[in-house]
């Protein structure tokens, strides 16, 4: 059955409309019109003085509403971190597995695909963070299980390649012909928890590794003359980067600079865990406890834990803590995701033939006041 939805203003990707409706049939949008416009008989939920724009895409999403993907890998896991999302405005996200065993990457493969088959707009696949990556700038990740890529490690992901939408590595632990195997074969290889040089690095990126994973964090910095792997991110035309914009992982000047030099390749991510969306004051990750103190997610060393954002508060900090425009905020949490994991035909924009899947939300507060997933009316009453 079709229905529409309207607000003051309805945000496409591209453009802000102001007194538009969004007409829905099935799970795909069919077009957004002037209120005006609309059938008097299709039945209309006006959302007034919100916002409606396309829900958000999470490319980095360790667990939340009470759970982590590392240690309770299955559906159900998975489930749980959708409906928490929704509360903070997304639908779309890769569940992040951290440097693990291969046991536990084996079930994550298994328990991806199946739930894949199910979602395939939900999860379009695995970020496996690790664990080919530094131990000089391992954060939390478990050192034990940290290790150099390998010819058979190649073969074994090339396999299971869809369902890897994104993998973290450090190019010191992965030769160029590595990366370049693995992109070649359509992987995604973003660079990542590395104490790489500025030209260890360019070399990965020449070689087909086309993402920066959580931009600052655990990778080495910019000085005049080490200029390290963000130097060289930061020299870069075409690599995508993730973000973590919560005021914790990093200064919000630090993210106004990298909006500066990456663009629109920029995208918002949570690395979120259990303490995002849930009460939760500690929690277990890759076997250390987690305490959140004011936000921050810390172990016992002080070490980031990963973060307790949802996305709509990252766009949230970035208009008004960064002072990037709420059209280019929403685009980071929506059209760039999509376009960096090439799903943006279906996802991150409001227009004819994508997929309806929409957030409502206050536009001064950036509160979550309904969701639209796959066409389905979940609730007036998120964030609330």
């Amino acid at each position: 059955m079709s229905y529409a939805i309207s607000a003051n203003q309805v945000f496409t990707g591209f453009k802000m409309l102001n007194d538009h409706a969004i007409i829905i049939d099935g799970e795909k949008i069919t077009a957004v019109v002037p209120k005006n416009q609309l059938d008097p008989a299709l039945p209309c939920h006006d959302y007034k003085n919100q916002l409606i724009c396309a829900s958000f895409l999470d490319l980095q999403l360790n667990g939340c509403g009470g759970v982590m993907f590392n240690g309770a890998v299955s559906e159900a896991t998975l489930e749980t971190m959708h409906q928490a999302n929704l509360k903070g405005g997304t639908t779309t996200f890769l569940p992040t597995l951290v440097t693990c065993s291969s046991d536990e990457l084996a079930l994550a493969f298994k328990v991806t695909k199946a739930y894949q088959q199910r979602y395939p707009n939900r999860v379009p696949g695995l970020h496996l963070e690790g664990p080919f990556i530094s131990t000089a700038k391992k954060g939390i990740h478990t050192q034990s299980f940290i290790r150099p890529l390998q010819g058979s490690d190649v073969k074994y992901l090339i396999a299971n390649k869809e369902q890897i939408a994104l993998l973290t590595l450090a190019p010191e632990n992965a030769s160029p012909e590595q990366i370049n195997q693995l992109t070649q074969a359509g992987i995604r290889v973003a660079l990542g928890h590395s104490n790489a040089s500025y030209d260890q690095t360019q070399q990965a990126f020449s070689a087909g590794a086309g993402y920066a994973t959580h931009i600052y964090n655990a990778m080495s910095g910019l000085k005049g003359r080490e200029l390290g792997v963000l130097g060289a991110i930061f020299d870069s035309t075409n690599v995508y980067g993730g973000i973590i914009a919560d005021g914790l992982h990093m200064d919000f000047a630090a993210v106004r600079i990298a909006k500066k030099q990456l663009g629109e390749h920029l995208y918002l991510v949570t690395d979120a865990t259990a303490a995002a969306n849930s009460d939760i004051k500690t929690f277990e990750f890759v076997g250390r406890t987690i305490t959140v103190e004011n936000g921050r997610c810390l172990g016992s060393d002080g070490t980031l834990g990963g973060s307790s954002l949802s996305l709509n508060e990252a766009v949230r900090n970035c208009v008004q803590s960064v002072g990037i425009s709420l059209e280019e905020a929403l685009r980071m949490a929506t059209l760039y995701p999509a376009r960096a994991i090439g799903v943006e035909q279906e996802l991150g924009t409001v227009e004819a033939n994508s997929i309806a899947n929409l957030a409502v939300i206050n536009p001064k507060t950036f509160e979550v006041h309904a969701m639209v997933n796959e066409g389905k009316l979940l609730s007036d009453s998120y964030g609330h």
